[in-house]
């Protein structure tokens, strides 16, 4: 996907509620993507970390038809904000997104992120990954990868646990 191209996923992409599996077994290098970095204006390619440091893959669910969803509203900020020790733990942290160019930059802006925001129109990597989907988009999920690439920890969504929270995920990264 180009940084130019702004077409938002389709509501009806996501309509049919798909639950979240981890389907990826731990231990093993999941899929690779290229995604375009709005945070940063450059594409993204996961297997560029591989051989150097532990990535935290944060899927979110910014949007169903381009309107915030408080709840990951809340965790990408919180996310954010534990970005600086994420770093200095020696990781990177990606949120991934399916909103168009327009609204992701939107939430950029307005959130003042300083971790790359990649775009996913067309939600593949959601569901390579196995996120699930619900009521018109993908469901968040977090993932984390040691250092050669391979994953180490899932976190899917549940109604009684959304999300992980980052001081988990950070726990997770310096246990690596």
């Amino acid at each position: 996907m180009t940084a130019a191209s702004s077409s938002p996923s389709p509501f009806w992409r996501y309509l049919l509620p798909r639950p979240p599996w981890l389907g990826l077994p731990l231990g093993q290098i999941p899929p690779d993507f290229a995604l375009w970095d709005v945070t940063h204006q450059r594409t993204v390619r996961l297997a560029n970390w591989r051989g150097k440091q532990p990535v935290v893959l944060v899927f979110a669910r910014l949007a169903a038809q381009d309107v915030y969803q408080p709840t990951d509203h809340r965790h990408i900020v919180a996310v954010n904000r534990a970005y600086e020790p994420f770093r200095n733990a020696g990781a990177e942290v990606m949120v991934i997104t399916t909103l168009s160019l327009r609204h992701a930059q939107g939430v950029v802006d307005d959130l003042q992120l300083s971790l790359p925001l990649l775009r996913d129109t067309t939600g593949d990597s959601f569901r390579a990954y196995h996120t699930g989907q619900a009521l018109g988009a993908p469901l968040p999920a977090q993932f984390i990868l040691d250092a050669q690439g391979r994953l180490r920890y899932g976190h899917l969504f549940s109604l009684l646990h959304t999300h992980a929270d980052p001081e988990q995920l950070l726990k997770v990264v310096e246990g690596l």
